[in-house]
């Protein structure tokens, strides 16, 4: 069992990262963090809320270049999870699509999780076609009986 760290999440983050923190590790979306940060302000205690904002950005450590972050939550300035380009490496092939059945949950809509996985599988149709193509060609059948020798 891996033990869950709160981080600051400067990438993602407005002011400090502290919302983008607290959405990652409790698995909600950045934005409802930020509506109901600022909501808590206005309406309930709007000293104490700033002040626990500000404790916070001390008290949490910033997220370490080490630490893999867990691809929970978009936000819009995140355009590295859009729609990916499946031609462009293999490390996206290997990665989890996260649907979200509640808008307030982290993870991808389903029309978006599904462009995505339809990207995957036209990226591994193209890869599939050029194996196909070189192992039914006569350079293959060289190669093969140039390796024999």
């Amino acid at each position: 069992m891996t033990k869950k760290t709160i981080y600051r999440d400067t990438k993602h983050g407005r002011i400090a990262g502290v919302c983008a923190g607290i959405a990652e590790y409790f698995g909600l979306e950045v934005w409802l963090v930020r509506i109901l940060t600022v909501t808590a302000f206005f309406l309930l205690a709007g000293p104490f809320v700033f002040v626990t904002y500000i404790a916070c950005w001390f008290i949490f450590d910033k997220r370490p270049a080490n630490v893999e972050q867990v691809p929970t939550y978009r936000d819009g300035s995140d355009t590295s999870k859009g729609w990916r380009n499946s031609d462009a490496g293999g490390a996206d092939d290997n990665e989890r699509v996260e649907v979200k059945t509640k808008v307030w949950q982290a993870g991808e809509p389903p029309r978006q999780a599904f462009h995505d996985i339809a990207n995957r599988f036209q990226g591994i149709e193209k890869r599939l076609r050029k194996i196909e193509t070189y192992v039914t060609s006569r350079e293959y059948q060289l190669n093969r009986e140039i390796s024999r020798l």
